[in-house]
């Protein structure tokens, strides 16, 4: 059985809550990912995607050299540990349709000490059953969400926002799909890791 620790990325990049939204763009950009972990120091505190930047500060009308991080990160971030079984993170990644896992350390702080991306999986994986498992899981976290649902409003057609709403408000399918590596974002994992550390 494969533990995290054998797949997970190590050194990740993040960024501050107080950082504005265009320096978070410049380094999903400069690093070729669509997700950065948020960090107080070395303590995880959320996750910020593309889709964060793109759909929630142009919705509220703030420009990205103004609006910080905060704003509009997702705070509801799942999380796992090194020495946690890969077996449960693919089930809670394939369970929520969420691309990347942050993994953090064990003390009170939940250090951030690494990254679980669905890339990991496919290149680091063994062979066997474990191969097998992680092209279903793939296959669960490709499958398209649903889209959003018109509702009428008299005559006209409004998009109900809450209705395609990503577990955890992170990285469901399609919400930051095909940009990404493994700086990334996190979803759920883990029998003691739940919402936010």
């Amino acid at each position: 059985m494969q533990m995290v620790s054998e797949v997970m990325t190590r050194n990740v990049q993040f960024v501050s809550p107080q950082e504005n939204l265009q320096r978070a763009a410049q380094m999903m950009d400069e690093l070729n990912v669509g997700a950065l972990p948020v960090c107080e120091g070395e303590q995880l505190v959320g996750m910020i995607t593309d889709r964060d930047i793109t759909v929630r500060s142009t919705a509220a009308g703030r420009a990205p050299s103004e609006a910080r991080v905060e704003e509009v990160m997702s705070e509801d971030v799942r999380w796992c540990f090194e020495d946690q079984s890969l077996d449960d993170v693919m089930q809670q990644m394939a369970d929520t349709q969420i691309r990347r896992v942050p993994v953090v350390s064990h003390d009170e702080q939940h250090k951030l000490i690494g990254i679980v991306a669905l890339g990991d999986l496919v290149t680091k994986t063994s062979e066997g059953t474990q191969k097998d498992e992680t092209q279903q899981v793939m296959e669960k976290i490709s499958h398209p969400s649903q889209p959003d649902m018109p509702k009428q409003c008299g005559n006209v057609y409004a998009a109900d926002s809450d209705i395609n709403a990503a577990p955890g408000g992170i990285d469901a399918a399609g919400a930051s799909g095909a940009s990404g590596g493994t700086a990334g974002t996190g979803g759920s994992a883990g029998s003691d890791g739940g919402a936010r550390p």
